[in-house]
């Protein structure tokens, strides 16, 4: 690998999350930043200092370093290739890093292509949601090899509180995926379990209260039920049909490997059978508790919140 230059950083998709992620990156770096809605792009260079792309075709030559927060692998792999591409105008010694949810198949041969370039390429998914894209506390896992590793992780301290290398390129989209699966399942299983208790006339939040004083709770119970949940509010930031994507991916790691997985696997049909229900074109992946309702006749909700508002 050639020498790393030192340059400036290209941020690309500024949605949900990669807005408050670009606001904590700026500080410290010459930022050059692009999204597909431009009003979005000038917003965040107005408030970060940053400059805004008009498009990809000519992308500044001084610029080492990409980052990527992108919806899927399609997407990614139109940004990088599609003519100019932005992989044919970086320099020897570049560095891409793709935090969004990619597959991991994909992520694997676009680092082998990249490497082939001259340039380090790095899966880094997060977890945490717009909150801790907020606040700077994102979950970050890392794949890819160790020198490239090390030559990002000056870029992910900023967004995260915990940066793990899991392994080699395309295993931290895998690790993404297979936790997005399991905390599917967890809010899945909190779900049918508010729902015995609520047949059994125990309030919803006071089986809250029990399981995350208990060894029940999970990430789920202690922050989604109380706060986008039992409030009505499905107001997470994380859309279900992102999060069946992500379940996907992980099903077709599962298929791939032979591996027994059956209650994860129940819980990714649970998921798509509530997305062919819900009545709502973007429903938040918290929404997946209407589904229990509509199916249980109990609601998990208040008597002020058992139906969704609409703006």
């Amino acid at each position: 690998m050639v020498t790393p230059q030192p340059g400036a950083s290209l941020f690309i998709g500024l949605g949900n999350m990669g807005r408050p992620m670009a606001l904590n990156y700026a500080p410290g770096h010459e930022l050059f930043v692009f999204d597909a809605d431009p009003e979005v792009a000038a917003a965040v260079a107005a408030e970060t200092g940053a400059t805004a792309l008009a498009d990809l075709a000519s992308i500044p030559s001084h610029v080492r370093t990409v980052i990527l927060m992108l919806p899927n692998s399609r997407i990614v792999e139109h940004v990088l290739w599609k003519e100019p591409g932005v992989l044919n105008q970086l320099a020897l010694g570049s560095l891409v890093i793709d935090m969004g949810s990619s597959e991991p198949a994909s992520t694997t041969e676009l680092a082998r292509e990249a490497a082939a370039m001259g340039i380090d390429y790095v899966d880094a998914p997060v977890s945490g949601g717009v909150a801790k894209a907020i606040t700077a506390e994102l979950a970050i896992m890392v794949g890819g090899e160790d020198s490239a590793v090390d030559r990002a992780l000056p870029h992910l301290v900023p967004l995260g509180a915990s940066v793990v290398q899991v392994g080699p390129p395309g295993s931290g989209h895998a690790a993404k995926a297979l936790n997005n699966l399991l905390s599917a399942t967890n809010l899945a299983a909190a779900a049918e379990t508010l729902t015995v208790a609520t047949s059994m006339g125990i309030a919803p939040a006071k089986m809250l209260e029990v399981i995350n004083g208990s060894t029940g709770r999970s990430q789920a119970s202690e922050v989604k039920y109380p706060k986008h949940i039992l409030t009505g509010t499905f107001d997470s930031g994380f859309a279900m049909d992102l999060m069946l994507k992500d379940l996907n991916i992980a099903r077709g790691l599962i298929d791939s490997t032979s591996s027994e997985a059956p209650v994860l696997l129940a819980a990714r049909e649970t998921a798509q059978r509530a997305r062919e229900m819900l009545d709502t074109p973007h429903p938040d992946h918290t929404e997946l508790v209407r589904y229990y309702e509509e199916r249980s006749g109990r609601p998990l909700r208040g008597d002020r919140t058992s139906e969704r508002t609409h703006a």
